[in-house]
């Protein structure tokens, strides 16, 4: 293999790790900073408030078959892991344990990332002047269909 088609190998690698890294999602970490309503209670104000007509979950993932993304994320490490032992002055026994090791963690790095499935709700809310809004959240929080909620930044919050 020359020069140029390691290289070639490597950049590929470098981007099918990135397109990998960039479908992980890390777990949400809760909702602090609760919206309070400032309308003192009164609903027949709330131009952002609704009843919940409809509650779906959507699951999101990856259709591929289950050990795809183990095999890609090791042949990524072991790419990754032999070239970066090679272009810093390894020898070919330590290129070939590092090009081990890589495959190794990019195995399962890749196989958590492809198992990174996450339910979401869309939310189905019947605003109080009328309009019909879905939103789409990670969580419910008690909310189900016949919940009173206030919509506010992209999600639904009970009240």
């Amino acid at each position: 293999m020359n020069g140029r088609t390691r290289f070639r190998i490597a950049a590929a690698a470098t981007a099918t790790a990135l397109a990998l890294a960039g479908c992980a999602t890390s777990p949400s970490s809760g909702y602090s900073s609760y919206p309070q309503s400032t309308y003192g209670g009164s609903t027949a104000n709330c131009y952002d408030c609704g009843t919940v007509t409809r509650v779906e979950q959507v699951t999101s993932g990856s259709s591929a078959p289950g050990a795809t993304g183990a095999v890609l994320g090791g042949i990524v490490g072991a790419v990754a892991g032999h070239e970066i032992s090679r272009h810093t002055g390894g020898s070919e026994g330590n290129q070939n344990v590092s090009a081990a090791v890589g495959a190794v963690g990019g195995a399962v790095a890749g196989n958590a990332i492809q198992k990174n499935t996450s339910a979401s709700y869309n939310v189905y809310v019947r605003m109080n002047d009328g309009r019909t809004t879905v939103v789409t959240q990670t969580d419910l929080d008690g909310i189900r269909q016949g919940s009173y909620v206030r919509v506010y930044n992209g999600r639904a919050w009970a009240q």
